[in-house]
């Protein structure tokens, strides 16, 4: 996540059996983030997976990151995707 020209990569990290998450933010978009995004996000996150809405509760936190990142890193017609989007379940 952090091998992005901008340094703009963002990874929500869930660990199912433990009940943890966590979003880590890289250098360029927490250089630019307004203090405590990452942790108001989370509690957007985290409200929803207390009533057991996983799937609502990461939609959610990625549209709140999508906000961010679109604001202060627009996309560009010749963007690529540096970052792969598959999903781990190991």
């Amino acid at each position: 996540m952090d091998n992005t020209k901008e340094g703009n990569g963002v990874l929500i990290y869930v660990a199912v059996h433990d009940k943890k998450f966590v979003i880590c933010g890289d250098k360029g978009i927490n250089e630019v983030v307004p203090e405590g995004f990452w942790n108001s996000t989370k509690d957007i996150i985290e409200s929803h997976f207390k009533q057991g809405h996983f799937k609502q509760g990461l939609v959610a936190g990625i549209i709140e990151a999508e906000k961010e990142l679109k604001s202060h890193f627009p996309w560009h017609p010749n963007d690529t995707n540096e970052l792969s989007n598959e999903i781990s379940k190991g």
